[in-house]
């Protein structure tokens, strides 16, 4: 009889337990099948993809690569989905495994957090961008990037403004800051941030014009 109570409570609490452990863990990292991602930037990924609602149901993969030329972060279509209707499109979010301060370089998923974030951020903008796009204008728009400067300053600034625009203010301006004022970033990255970007100045008034409209 005491045996049988004991194991009672036992299985009880263990039933507790694992009832708290699912809440707390559906509390820090929301499940989405339509989002894949590694797990030292799960809390990231997560928290940028809150200010998306949108694309709750696009399917979207981040993953770290080697090297990518001239970005820390690139986002695009996967090709298997190019020519598909904009609704069954897929995405992939390559994030440099690197990043180039002076002669050194440091993994990327080390960065602060509110950083990552925001560059995370700006990469879903350019998702948005893209899921306004019939599979035509997506094609042309992949040509002019690689052709025309005046197009990769208006892609950049459009992700840029997209993100504001969902409530990223915080975040982008965060990472601007980081890459501008850090002494030893390589300052080639820092003058193509300023050529192509918003700065944190237009940033802000964005921000003021939208809050003196509401």
């Amino acid at each position: 009889m005491i045996r049988k109570m004991m194991n009672r409570k036992v299985v009880f609490k263990m039933v507790v337990l694992f009832i708290v452990l699912t809440l707390l863990t559906n509390q820090i990292m929301p499940y989405n099948n339509k989002h894949i991602f590694p797990d030292s930037i799960a809390a990231e990924a997560t928290k940028a993809l809150s200010y998306f609602p949108e694309l709750d149901n696009v399917a979207i993969t981040f993953k770290f690569k080697t090297h990518i030329k001239k970005s820390t972060m690139q986002a695009q279509p996967k090709f298997g989905s190019f020519f598909r209707g904009r609704s069954k499109r897929s995405y992939v979010v390559l994030i440099n495994k690197n990043i180039k301060i002076a002669s050194k370089e440091f993994k990327t998923d080390a960065i602060p957090k509110d950083v990552m974030i925001g560059w995370l951020g700006h990469e879903l903008g350019h998702i948005i961008d893209y899921q306004h796009k019939s599979n035509l204008e997506l094609l042309w728009f992949g040509i002019t990037y690689l052709m025309s400067e005046n197009h990769i300053k208006e892609a950049e600034r459009a992700a840029d403004t997209y993100a504001v625009s969902h409530g990223m203010a915080d975040y982008i301006l965060k990472t601007k800051n980081f890459i501008l004022n850090h002494a030893e970033i390589d300052n080639s990255y820092k003058l193509r941030i300023k050529k192509y970007y918003l700065s944190p100045e237009e940033i802000m008034a964005m921000v003021e014009q939208r809050t003196s409209a509401n």
